[in-house]
């Protein structure tokens, strides 16, 4: 662990040594088309980072330093390959905002919307894609959200 301007910082990650709690509400999803196990995986995924990569210590309180909430916004699907006058590749778009409340510094507060597109085979169906690409949407969107929140660049 080394002391850069008063904070400490390991991995990119920059948390003021004043901030010790860190409260990460569910993800809730508001997406026309609802993946029922997106928001319960993503919320969970992200718990996990923080535990395993902060010092923060997750409560449920009011008086968290850090407060995460975000709601799942774009779950949508597009063509993006055609081959042979056909479908050959399909996106599928997630799109979260997520709100960030320092309540030690509120000058740090922010929202900020994060998109990530996940391409498959255009012979699969949604569900099928889902459960093929689940893992790394889950991983790929919770680490984009703790980067967005935990690493200054």
């Amino acid at each position: 662990m080394a002391l850069f301007s008063g904070c400490y910082s390991f991995k990119d990650i920059s948390i003021p040594p004043e901030v010790k709690t860190a409260r990460i509400n569910y993800f809730e999803n508001k997406a026309r088309y609802v993946n029922p196990i997106l928001s319960p995986q993503l919320t969970d995924k992200l718990r996990q980072k923080v535990v395993s990569q902060t010092k923060l210590t997750q409560i449920q309180g009011d008086d968290a330093h850090y407060e995460i909430s975000g709601t799942i916004t774009d779950y949508s699907l597009t063509t993006v390959g055609i081959a042979n006058q056909q479908s050959a590749s399909n996106r599928l778009n997630v799109s979260v905002h997520i709100i960030f409340k320092n309540r030690l510094d509120e000058k740090k507060d922010f929202e900020a919307d994060i998109t990530r597109n996940f391409d498959f085979n255009a012979n699969l169906s949604l569900q099928q894609a889902e459960q093929q690409l689940n893992e790394t949407m889950i991983r790929n969107l919770a680490d984009e959200i703790f980067n967005r929140i935990f690493s200054n660049w």
